[in-house]
């Protein structure tokens, strides 16, 4: 992004598979948008970790990082996130290592707590007893012995993580609480938080992370970003339009549960809403980047402002590829316009 950009821009996808797809089209999809992402001057893309659920096609973060490393040249790519409870650290360093070995000063390493699936599934990955991966404690435990792998400085540690040792990814913390901002604060590591998943902390979370940051070896200063739900059409409507399917897929997630896919369109158009369905969905979309290109730079802008994030990740769930294309266009257009909102020499460097 360039300097008079709002704020850089960034991609999260989570592969999302909507009714009459599948899976493979779905990755397949996924890799094709990534150069475009890049032509359009996005700073990273980070895919996501989830296990068990048919309608998101992200079980293997480092798998596809690795091929959407091989299609870009510049983009940062990585992890959002890997999971750590759900895995070795040694294991996560030594994947995260040969990315970085590959691909070069390029490669993020997002990390978050959460199980990303039910518990039996969650039982299959081995996770601890608990089924919840242990508590905030046990989590920084884990990401200080992963951190510890990559261009180790105790030459007595006898487990070496190849080729971990010989490179230092960028280890992000994600969170969507103020425990995980005050944790990202005390490693001294930059922080992701999911406003698509709890918009109302956003605010109080940065702010708490910003207050309490600890320097490190990774990181001097506080570095943030905001991962938010951003559907940008030619019009509001086009925009609420395309966006419709993924939000019906958050209501059927709160009645049905697991379900297999997205809804198409033609469902979406088709599905009755109750009132108190209509209200939830209000509430959702309404702190989210929602609508055409100059509702989007108001609300961007605002949003900037409030949280004083340096980054936005953009997460774009439509069931057409064109309209995704559209959108990430759409975005950009919005970030870089002019804004009395904006914070001018928001650095994009790291």
């Amino acid at each position: 992004m360039t300097s008079s950009t709002i704020v850089p821009l960034s991609v999260l996808d989570v592969v999302p598979v909507f009714e009459g797809g599948s899976a493979t089209t779905a990755l397949h999809e996924t890799v094709a948008i990534a150069p475009r992402v890049e032509e359009l001057g996005y700073h990273r893309y980070w895919v996501a970790e989830h296990h068990g659920t048919p309608s998101l096609a992200t079980s293997t973060p480092a798998v596809l990082a690795g091929r959407i490393a091989a299609a870009t040249s510049r983009l940062r790519v990585g992890s959002g996130g890997v999971l750590l409870p759900n895995h070795a650290p040694l294991v996560v360093a030594e994947q995260f290592g040969t990315l970085q070995a590959l691909f070069g000063d390029r490669i993020d390493l997002g990390l978050g707590r959460a199980p990303g699936t039910d518990p039996l599934t969650a039982r299959a990955l081995r996770r601890p007893p608990g089924g919840g991966g242990g508590g905030e404690d046990t989590f920084a435990d884990q990401i200080t012995e992963l951190t510890g792998y990559f261009a180790p400085t105790d030459p007595g540690n006898p487990v070496i993580a190849v080729p971990a040792a010989d490179s230092r990814p960028q280890v992000w913390v994600l969170g969507s609480s103020l425990a995980s901002a005050g944790l990202a604060a005390a490693l001294g590591l930059p922080y992701a938080f999911a406003h698509h998943v709890n918009p109302q902390a956003s605010v109080a979370a940065l702010r708490r992370y910003r207050a309490a940051f600890t320097p490190s070896a990774q990181l001097a200063s506080p570095r943030s970003l905001l991962s938010v739900l951003a559907t940008v059409g030619d019009t509001d409507a086009a925009a609420r339009q395309a966006a419709a399917p993924y939000l019906l897929g958050k209501v059927w997630m709160r009645t049905i549960g697991l379900f297999d896919a997205f809804p198409s369109e033609v469902t979406t158009n088709a599905y009755s809403y109750s009132r108190a369905e209509v209200a939830f969905l209000d509430d959702l979309a309404a702190p989210q980047l929602i609508g055409g290109v100059n509702t989007v730079r108001r609300d961007l802008a605002a949003l900037v402002e409030a949280t004083g994030a340096d980054e936005l990740m953009a997460l774009t769930i439509v069931p057409d590829q064109a309209d995704r294309v559209r959108s990430f266009e759409l975005l950009a257009q919005a970030a870089s316009a002019p804004s009395p909102a904006a914070r001018p020499g928001v650095s994009a460097q790291i």
